[in-house]
């Protein structure tokens, strides 16, 4: 069973490949930096990352173009065709985040499109484990995605990250780096330590409340 929530991703049913990069195209054009993931993701000075959810390729193709050694996995075909003709020299891979095996780890796994929230509820403990296991000690889970009711709360993801053995190293309310203070949209950066915490010693506050590193993008 695909960990994808068929339903939230019917934005992809309802326009064509061509429709979302050229609305992207449209905002570069008018000026806006639409390369706010990978400037926070190159942050890290990553020599690898597995973006996940990586749909047309966008994210992947800019940290590519930047000389980080990049894989691309997202569980649409369609998507995907069109990264391999933006970008041959990517390696993408179709595949579901819950289950998929690269044989390999990386620096950063990211996912910016608001993944976590296309994901079937109950399965998203799933992908985060199997996300963590593709991280290098020390490496870093970005992700962003929007806060709606009755979807996926930042309590419940950093749970989830904890029981995968990442703890909450940082949180913004925007890939520039805005500090967060609610609002409907986080990014979240958890880290990989060698061993899990005792729950008892695990507390999301600790880091989240601390505004004094902030990452120079």
């Amino acid at each position: 069973m695909s960990a994808v929530d068929p339903s939230a991703s019917t934005w992809k049913l309802s326009s064509s490949t061509d429709d979302y990069d050229k609305r992207w195209a449209e905002m570069a054009a008018s000026g806006e930096n639409t390369h706010g993931e990978a400037d926070l993701i190159a942050h890290f000075a990553p020599a690898s990352v597995l973006d996940g959810g990586c749909g047309t390729g966008r994210v992947a193709i800019e940290l590519a173009r930047r000389g980080i050694d990049v894989v691309g996995v997202d569980v649409d075909a369609q998507m995907l065709a069109a990264a391999q003709v933006k970008a041959p020299n990517v390696q993408w891979v179709q595949s579901d985040l819950a289950t998929v095996d690269l044989g390999r780890t990386f620096d950063v796994v990211a996912l910016p499109g608001n993944v976590m929230i296309f994901v079937s509820p109950g399965h998203e403990g799933a992908v985060a484990a199997n996300l963590a296991r593709h991280l290098s000690p020390g490496g870093r889970l970005i992700a962003g995605f929007q806060l709606r009711p009755g979807s996926l709360d930042l309590s419940t993801y950093d749970q989830l990250c904890h029981e995968a053995g990442l703890s909450l190293e940082q949180r913004w309310a925007t890939w520039s780096c805005q500090p967060f203070d609610g609002g409907d949209y986080a990014v979240s950066i958890h880290l990989l330590h060698p061993t899990m915490r005792s729950p008892l010693e695990w507390d999301p506050r600790t880091r989240y409340n601390d505004r004094s590193w902030r990452p120079r993008v």
